[in-house]
């Protein structure tokens, strides 16, 4: 029986350590000493997680809890916490706030001070030990002595990591044999890294693909026969609100199909919507077909994991998009160009631009589709000058802007853990969003400083700017000149912001004095 204590202790000392070497060797050896129950719990929480999710507990819920003495001895075991946890997330209804505290009360109590910090911290968010998805990976790579390749193929036909740890350490590599692409089970997704130029890319690419990067929703849409799956990069099924990506896959002569694309309202010119527009579609569940008509989708895809029961995730990229143009027609395709030359790539990324797209996707000719890893081999050029940054904390506003939360605390996500503030804005946001972001924030609280409202840090923003400049105002060194937020991206994770190295690299380039 593994205690919190013990893996309070893990957290604190893979957070006390900037070698990444060290941590994988620290959450390795905590891995092999988990019965197989309790794996899937141990990588949550050391992810800074809970497998219930959210749990909806406010701040003064979460300080009643903690208000009586503290345990002397740690006896908590890991499996009492998530039981925990499981009842506080199935509680609603009438008195459910009370009876939320009693349970939290109960729990606390048990836990000595370091816990206690542990939980409190876990359970709104701000858990940020550097133990990241893509390091625990490596962890349960060397913690069950499998190449790190069939741990992350694995984890991404599972869509997560916890199921893969828990047959990789019991079973060994025969484990992870029961992870395959499925249709009807959601991938994670690929991601990209950043680049300031289309020069930069062929530099370190060489001849690349170049695809026009959408601002839309990313979709991932399985087919089986007549059946269509339409999930979120979250993998969230969303298949009933978007009664058009299901009519184009099912319209495919291929029998079995699982494609990587993005949905995107457009104008009747052809030019696209704002994001924000484009995501109305996604959070109505109620009068589809009305907002069908009023707001139609588009789908373009650029990427085919499986075709008629054939995994082409592991092939080559050409083979993948001739697998692509072979199940669908041309008009739900991105438009795409390879090309070493200079001129060529410059000429497709400002005509991009000049269709109101954020610029160009530039990809590998060759290497498998790392699902749920940022590879190196895809590289996004966008428009000048936008980030997308963590939301870290809010102002209460003043004059006509009084009763709404206003100006936004800023952060880039750093790699070693926890976010690096570059500045404060109000501007950019209208009246609607003002009050969407003071209702949400304050679901968010973890804690105030006078009229300063600290999150959770859960909420991304795209903030535009006019360049990165010196600061020593900020613990990063830099901060954002004219920063104006332009949209809330809704599907992204905090994971997936911007780092503060993305910054530094901006920063760099601009000829900005150091």
């Amino acid at each position: 029986m593994t205690l919190l204590a013990d893996l309070a202790a893990v957290s604190r000392r893979v957070s006390g350590t900037a070698s990444r070497l060290a941590k994988i060797r620290e959450l390795a050896g905590c891995l092999r000493s988990l019965t197989p129950d309790e794996i899937p719990i141990a990588i949550a929480f050391l992810t800074g997680e809970t497998r219930q999710g959210k749990l909806g507990l406010a701040y003064a819920e979460l300080h009643y809890g903690a208000s009586g003495t503290p345990a002397p001895q740690p006896s908590l075991a890991l499996k009492e916490v998530d039981a925990a946890f499981a009842e506080l997330a199935a509680t609603s209804g009438k008195g459910a706030s009370a009876v939320r505290a009693e349970r939290l009360a109960a729990l606390f109590s048990r836990a000595t001070m370091e816990e206690r910090d542990f939980l409190a911290r876990l359970i709104v968010g701000e858990l940020r030990q550097g133990a990241l998805k893509g390091l625990m990976l490596e962890a349960v790579s060397a913690a069950a002595e499998i190449p790190v390749a069939e741990v992350r193929r694995a984890a991404m036909s599972a869509g997560g990591i916890a199921e893969v740890a828990r047959a990789a350490l019991a079973e060994g590599v025969r484990g992870l044999a029961r992870f395959s692409i499925r249709l009807m089970q959601p991938v994670l997704p690929m991601l990209s890294q950043s680049a300031d130029s289309v020069d930069e890319v062929l530099e370190r690419l060489g001849t690349a693909a170049f695809e026009w990067k959408l601002d839309g929703a990313r979709v991932q849409v399985h087919k089986s026969g007549d059946e269509v799956r339409v999930y979120t990069r979250n993998l969230n099924d969303v298949t009933a609100r978007v009664p058009e990506i299901v009519e184009v896959a099912r319209a495919s002569p291929r029998n079995a199909l699982i494609l990587d694309g993005e949905a995107i309202a457009l104008k009747p010119d052809g030019s696209p919507r704002s994001f924000q527009v484009t995501m109305r579609r996604f959070g109505r569940k109620l009068e589809v077909e009305a907002m069908r008509w009023e707001l139609p989708l588009s789908v373009f895809f650029f990427d085919c994991l499986v075709r008629d029961g054939e995994a082409l995730a592991d092939r080559p990229p050409e083979e993948r998009i001739h697998a692509l143009k072979l199940s669908l027609p041309a008009t739900a395709l991105i438009p795409r160009i390879v090309t070493a030359d200079s001129a060529e790539a410059a000429r497709f990324f400002d005509d991009a631009l000049r269709h109101g797209h954020e610029g160009v996707m530039a990809k590998a000719l060759t290497g498998p589709y790392e699902a749920g890893r940022r590879g190196a081999g895809w590289l996004k050029i966008k428009r000048a000058n936008t980030l997308d940054l963590v939301v870290l904390a809010a102002e209460w506003g003043s004059g006509r802007r009084k009763g709404w939360l206003s100006n936004l605390h800023l952060g880039a996500r750093d790699p070693a853990g926890g976010y690096v503030m570059l500045g404060k804005t109000f501007k950019g946001l209208t009246d609607e969003m003002l009050s969407w972001q003071t209702e949400e924030f304050l679901k968010r609280e973890a804690r105030r400083d006078g009229h300063i409202v600290c999150l959770t840090p859960e909420i991304v923003a795209e903030v535009a700017f006019n360049e990165v400049q010196k600061s020593s105002q900020y613990p990063g060194g830099m901060a954002l000149r004219f920063a104006r937020v332009k949209a809330y991206r809704h599907d992204k994770r905090p994971e997936e912001a911007d780092t503060i190295n993305a910054v530094r690299r901006i920063f760099e380039t601009q000829g900005a004095p150091r």
